[in-house]
């Protein structure tokens, strides 16, 4: 196991998602790219690569290549990678060369917006608009790593290749933000969004709790004991997404 592999496929797929959100939610980020028809490549050597595209006011991350980029970043390694997402290194520009300007002036201006809601504070936590996109995020985060955690991480594959066939819901109620994590043969896909019928489904009762059972500050015995988190369906399921989502910390701390 690369552990520097793992964390850059973190990165790209599962922190970088975030931006979807935070281009739908947060209105100045929103306004920002109102206007950008712009795509930006990210490939890493001998790791993940993944897409942004920004078109119509909308933002969407996807995993791999796609076609004719406006932007191409390469990294020399996934350690490279890491370091750039914990502003320690740049990018290689391989396309794109006329928007320079746009990558060191506009686009930071996103990414550093993003880092901002990732890296809370008691104090920016007691604003409402701010706790409800870092719990938003939070959740995002948690459900797009676990696919990762199962298929990278040495740990996480011994337990991935227990866990019962199945989709788990993630639900933050009342009826505020879903997510989906579908475990099938070892492996795991996550996606946004409530289905109907899940195998298992974990409910959060408001957003604050949610927030405190996801960042570890609510017991997840004593949340479920007292009714604030209620788990229902295919338990061994929940039992192995849980212990997927603990080995997250290891690299997203």
């Amino acid at each position: 196991m690369n552990p520097d592999l793992v964390k850059a496929n973190l990165n790209l797929y599962a922190v970088l998602k975030n931006l979807e959100d935070l281009t739908e939610f947060d209105s100045s980020m929103k306004g920002l790219i109102a206007s950008w028809n712009v795509s930006i490549q990210f490939s890493v050597r001998g790791g993940p690569a993944a897409f942004v595209s920004f078109q119509n006011g909308k933002c969407t991350v996807g995993r791999g290549r796609m076609k004719s980029p406006s932007i191409k970043l390469w990294f020399k390694s996934p350690a490279h990678l890491n370091n750039m997402f914990d502003g320690n290194a740049n990018p290689v520009p391989l396309k794109g060369f006329t928007r320079l300007g746009f990558l060191a002036k506009e686009f930071p201006k996103l990414t550093d917006r993003l880092a901002w809601y990732l890296k809370p504070t008691e104090d920016l936590m007691k604003d409402k608009q701010y706790l409800e996109l870092n719990t938003r995020m939070t959740l995002n985060t948690a459900a797009f790593a676990v696919p990762e955690i199962a298929a990278a991480d040495s740990d996480g594959i011994k337990v991935a290749c227990k866990i019962p066939d199945g989709t788990v819901a993630m639900r933050i109620l009342p009826a505020f933000h879903s997510v989906n994590i579908t475990f099938k043969g070892g492996s795991a896909v996550s996606s946004k969004g409530d289905i109907d019928k899940p195998t298992a489904v974990m409910s959060m009762k408001n957003i604050s709790v949610a927030n405190g059972f996801l960042n570890g500050k609510i017991d997840a015995f004593t949340a479920i004991a007292s009714g604030d988190v209620s788990i229902r369906g295919l338990i061994p399921i929940l039992d192995g997404m849980s212990l997927l989502l603990d080995r997250v910390q290891h690299y997203l701390s």
